[in-house]
């Protein structure tokens, strides 16, 4: 029987939700990861950075755009252990300059995703998954990364059907 991990980066405070900037209690990939992990047999796994990033959502934004126009490898505090145990790999996201955050990156480039499939599901304000399942290609090419699904993040809360659908058409 294959093992599925739900591999998410996700941040709480200050995000832009439906053009405006909002306050979440719990951030948008955390709730989908959490409502797949209900779903599905799976391990969470939460992706966090050794130095967090600034409340304010645009100081946030600014010191995204600088680690990717730097392509830079943010630290992150913990890694899976017997990752080699896993072969669906579910990656949550949110869409940070058309792509994933850093932290993704960091992620992927140090676990061996060789032979692993990879599932993107990414929310969004209006950018769709932007270039991240192509970087996700170049990242891990000896993976075999399935059609992700992005989620706008105003309407994570109701989208349970369309995430079991694309659950469903995964055989997950």
């Amino acid at each position: 029987m294959s093992k599925n991990l739900i591999v998410y980066f996700s941040r709480k405070g200050e995000n832009y939700v439906a053009g405006n900037i909002v306050d979440l209690p719990q951030g948008n990939c955390e709730v989908l990861a959490k409502m797949i992990h209900e779903l599905i047999d799976s391990t969470l796994f939460q992706v966090k950075i050794v130095h967090s990033y600034p409340q304010d959502y645009h100081q946030c934004t600014a010191q995204a755009k600088k680690e990717l126009l730097n392509q830079e490898r943010p630290k992150i505090l913990d890694y899976v252990h017997q990752f080699n145990q896993y072969d669906h790999i579910i990656l949550c996201y949110p869409n940070w300059w058309s792509t994933m955050p850093m932290a993704m990156f960091t992620f992927l480039q140090t676990h061996d995703t060789t032979g692993k499939h990879i599932y993107p599901l990414c929310s969004h304000e209006g950018s769709g998954m932007g270039v991240s399942e192509n970087d996700i290609k170049k990242l891990c090419p000896q993976a075999i990364v399935h059609q992700g699904l992005a989620i706008r993040g105003s309407q994570v809360h109701d989208s349970l059907q369309e995430v079991k659908d694309w659950l469903n058409a995964n055989h997950l």
